[in-house]
């Protein structure tokens, strides 16, 4: 098709055509902007993780209208340490002990909390029953969701127990009508459920994309800030465990917790990733029953209950998660191979280490291992990377090999090096506090940790410095 006009004048035209319609590429991992497609993020080295999102000019902001915005509109005076006062009842009790713990002691007024885990493994279960617990205790919540209808959330929440008028729910996406609500409502915390299903008019990107999610986030983030409010975010997880969308996300929020476990077992486990407010090394620890989640006190006599006190290849190990000392068994099954080449699987311990630890027990032990194959659980369904589980792995692979009994009354625990030396570990005394507690009569520990532990507790210590010591007492 011909034009009919000066070539000059449909030339301006199409540039203008051009203009109207901006198209940017946005890395999934960690957000990273680029005008052009790249094989490889500059950010975060992520492979094929660039995807073409159409920008509009409206929705870009300053770089410093964010923070003048989350400061509710503020000047930014600034202040001395002396002039700021912190105060302990900005913190809100959730009555949930485990949660209370992970959070640090409470929920921070003002502070956003982004809860990530897989389908299914009791997200919106765990947020419905802080609200019951807050709404109980006279604070004003709104659960705000985008997947689920009203009648759903009811139908869950009369499983959980019965909900007074502080609680409000809506269903709703778009963050234009749940700001005016928010606004309107003025409520003491916000359950948003999930984060991937709000959306911005501003940006005319999909639901779920790396610019809504970046922007919802944003726009959700000055509300807690400027209102004082608590916000609690749900976001969907990746097929790696990470939360789904830009790496950015859980640098913008306060609090980054992930709910773990087995969705077809009953125990769960909370944990915090980061947490600007407290540690970020407790965990939480509930059992999902009918009526919801329920608080496991002490997650020591649970992990250990109903095992076996007559096999080989079982020992008690002690790993400390946070300021918790949770005693929990280590199975291995080590078995001749029937094929050329060993087979080697670990469930809740990193695959690697036990590989690691194996090669150490053949090279520095003389223990024959190439030609079996060697299987090594962690019972009760939880993830541990700790090192001072190594010597309960190799003591629990010993046990399988030679076919030996470990003493059921005896605590295990200790960092093992290449060299095969047995390294001590931090916090000893309160491990062989909780195993005294439970019951244990012999705890086998690093040497070095033996030192000015003698006399003080009425269980047998033993201290090894070597894995050739552990093998003399299995």
């Amino acid at each position: 098709m011909w034009c009919s006009g000066p070539f000059y004048l449909c030339k301006g035209k199409d540039k203008h055509m051009a203009k109207a319609k901006k198209t940017v590429f946005f890395c999934q991992n960690c957000g990273y902007e680029s005008a052009k497609w790249m094989g490889q993020c500059p950010g975060c080295r992520e492979w094929n993780s660039f995807v073409e999102e159409t920008v509009s000019q409206g929705a870009k902001k300053g770089p410093g209208q964010a923070a003048g915005s989350a400061a509710g509109g503020r000047a930014g005076k600034p202040m001395m340490l002396s002039q700021i006062d912190i105060r302990e009842d900005n913190r809100i009790k959730t009555s949930m002990e485990e949660l209370d713990r992970v959070l640090g002691g409470g929920v921070v007024q003002g502070s956003m909390v982004l809860v990530g885990g897989d389908p299914g493994i009791g997200k919106s279960t765990l947020l419905l029953q802080v609200c019951k617990l807050l709404s109980d205790a006279g604070h004003k919540i709104l659960y705000i969701s985008g997947e689920e209808s009203l009648q759903q959330i009811k139908m869950r929440a009369q499983r959980i127990g019965e909900f007074n008028e502080n609680l409000r729910l809506l269903c709703e996406t778009n963050l234009e009508i749940i700001s005016t609500t928010i606004e309107n409502e003025k409520p003491e915390a916000v359950i948003i459920d999930s984060i991937q299903t709000m959306y911005n008019e501003e940006v005319s990107s999909a639901p779920g994309s790396v610019s809504q999610v970046r922007e919802s986030t944003g726009i959700l983030m000055k509300i807690a800030k400027g209102m004082g409010i608590s916000v609690f975010i749900v976001g969907h997880v990746t097929k790696d465990g990470s939360v789904a969308g830009p790496r950015v996300l859980e640098h913008m929020v306060d609090t980054v917790l992930y709910f773990e476990g087995d969705r077809h077992a009953s125990y769960r486990i909370l944990r915090s990733v980061k947490n600007r407010f407290g540690s970020t090394n407790e965990i939480g620890v509930f059992e999902m029953q009918e009526c919801g989640l329920v608080e496991v006190k002490n997650p020591s006599q649970v992990m250990l209950n109903g095992r076996p006190t007559d096999a080989s290849g079982t020992v008690v190990v002690c790993s400390l998660e946070g300021t918790r000392p949770i005693l929990i068994e280590i199975q291995a099954l080590v078995t001749k191979t029937n094929f050329g080449l060993p087979r080697r699987t670990s469930v809740g311990i990193d695959y690697n280490r036990v590989n690691l630890l194996m090669a150490v027990l053949e090279k520095r032990a003389g223990l024959a291992l190439g030609n079996c194959d060697a299987y090594v659980n962690l019972a009760g369904g939880m993830k541990l990377g700790e090192p001072a589980i190594d010597l309960g792995i190799v003591a629990a692979i010993i046990s399988s090999y030679r076919n030996r009994t470990v003493d059921p009354d005896t605590l295990i625990f200790g960092e093992v090096g290449l060299s095969g030396e047995v390294r001590g570990v931090s916090q000893a005394q309160q491990r062989v506090k909780e195993a005294e507690k439970m019951g244990f009569t012999t705890c086998i520990m690093p040497k070095a940790n033996l030192e000015g532990l003698q006399g003080k507790f009425k269980i047998a210590l033993i201290g090894v410095g070597n894995i050739k010591d552990v093998m003399g007492y299995i």
